[in-house]
């Protein structure tokens, strides 16, 4: 029988290894990478900055959040701010069964797999502590690595539009998580000044 480590590193090989199908590539360093599966690899190392001693729980929801997001594309829902809500909810529906049905595979008992599915369909956002921490983790992987193309992909957005972006952003936040966006990460240069106008009419 596998042991609580072995476990926990199987859950993640193979959420790694689902993510690492995504058509979709990124380049860092030179090297095309799957979208999904570096997300996935910089939530884990930015859990493990932020929050060294998070639970199991965190760091198996951490690592799976966005599980073979491409595919349930945002194109396939109207683009109207209804559209976006029912595809971020089936998104999260998506990715917590998918987890959920890996967890289970690789010897996890319900109590867990509902732990982590909980986290993934961020329930409890502001009551539970470790949904507010996920939620903290992936506004500082948005910051620190997506907000410039995000940036990059809205020209037709103003200062004003952006600040009230990041503002958005910085509510959902814990005050440690906000702390953490100011002094952990390395925000992008030209962007780091627009992100402290944003915050500080917070």
């Amino acid at each position: 029988m596998a042991t609580d480590s072995d476990r926990f590193n199987l859950a993640l090989a193979r959420f790694d290894e689902a993510n690492a199908a995504d058509p979709n590539t990124e380049i860092v360093d030179g090297q095309a990478q799957p979208k999904e599966l570096l997300y996935a690899r910089r939530m884990s190392a930015m859990l493990e900055r932020y929050a060294p001693h998070a639970s199991e729980a965190v760091r198996l929801a951490a690592r799976c959040q966005h599980i073979r997001r491409w595919e349930i594309p945002r194109a396939a829902y109207p683009m109207t701010r209804q559209g976006y809500k029912e595809w971020r909810t089936r998104l999260m529906r998506f990715h917590a069964d998918l987890a959920g049905a890996i967890l289970r595979e690789v010897g996890y008992d319900e109590a867990m797999v509902a732990r982590v599915q909980s986290l993934v369909r961020k329930e409890g956002l502001k009551v539970n502590p470790e949904t507010q921490l996920l939620e903290d983790v992936i506004a500082l992987v948005f910051l620190e690595s997506y907000l410039g193309d995000f940036v990059a992909r809205h020209g037709d957005y103003d200062e004003a539009k952006f600040i009230d972006i990041l503002r958005k952003t910085w509510q959902k936040m814990s005050a440690q998580g906000r702390a953490a966006a100011l002094r952990l990460i390395t925000l992008p240069p030209e962007l780091a000044a627009v992100v402290r106008k944003a915050v500080g009419g917070v």
